[in-house]
């Protein structure tokens, strides 16, 4: 079977961290990407692909990008925790104008979203990927309004869509919930591959984890998409393992630093959050 699509791809957020390393793995592999951010791409674009500067905000922009494109890995918009007016634009109307992409070029969906969409859960909790979410701040909150998106896109026009909720990825872990969150860039190259080229995968979540024996998260879709992680964070558990933040709120739930910011419950840790 081949892994080259048949049509262009449509990779945003291309010169964010993350963009950078599925434009260079993806690109390795002789995909035809059509590169976009709003800075410029700092990279050598990959041959047979392009780069755009374009902003989310510009509905006819990203129209314009996403034809003839059969998937768009969509990694664009505010990328950490911000108030909410610099949130609302690129998160919120932006997906928006991704997912109208989408339905007029019959393209599938990967939505880049976050473990801080469910942040607010404890770090005691086992989660599958039907649980509750609870996001951790402004950030997270468009991530779980963007997991909505994507089910009201599918039932509503059969936009076929992969949320894949991103817990920590970087070249490595750096502490101790990274053995729990970590992803590998490698592992996130596969999982790109896999949801584009996977025959059928309606509207399903995939926790964006490598095979961490720490984890927090268990059921996902990944047999749909036929992707197993190959990469794991145990092997760094020794020089990890005390790297913590000592802050109560922080490390009882999933969301780590994002749970802390701004935190103003009275009395300090909740005796428990709501859950169904």
């Amino acid at each position: 079977m081949s892994q080259i699509p048949e049509k262009p791809v449509l990779l945003t957020g291309a010169s964010g961290g993350l963009g950078r390393v599925l434009a260079r793995g993806l690109g390795a592999l002789g995909w035809k990407l059509v590169l976009t951010d709003i800075v410029p791409f700092p990279d050598p674009v990959p041959a047979g692909s392009r780069f755009v500067k374009a902003d989310l905000n510009d509905g006819v922009t990203i129209l314009r990008l996403a034809e003839g494109c059969g998937m768009i890995l969509h990694f664009g918009g505010v990328s950490v925790e911000r108030p909410f007016e610099e949130v609302l634009g690129p998160n919120i109307r932006g997906l928006y104008h991704i997912y109208e992409a989408a339905r007029r070029e019959g393209a599938r969906v990967l939505f880049a979203s976050s473990n801080h969409a469910i942040g607010f859960h404890e770090r005691s909790e086992a989660l599958d990927d039907d649980c509750q979410l609870l996001p951790d701040g402004y950030y997270g909150l468009s991530k779980a309004y963007g997991e909505l998106m994507g089910r009201m896109y599918w039932f509503k026009h059969g936009v076929e869509n992969i949320n894949v909720r991103i817990g920590s990825s970087f070249p490595e872990p750096i502490d101790a919930r990274m053995l729990s969150t970590w992803l590998s860039y490698d592992d996130l190259v596969r999982l790109c591959v896999r949801a584009t080229l996977a025959e059928r995968v309606e509207s399903c979540v995939i926790w964006g984890a490598s095979a961490n024996s720490r984890t927090y998260w268990r059921r996902d879709a990944r047999d749909t998409l036929g992707w197993a992680p190959e990469d794991s964070a145990d092997g760094f558990a020794g020089q990890m393992g005390g790297k913590v933040t000592g802050d109560a709120v922080v490390e009882r739930y999933q969301g780590g630093a994002y749970t802390g910011m701004e935190y103003s419950r009275e009395g300090g840790v909740p005796g428990k959050v709501f859950r169904r």
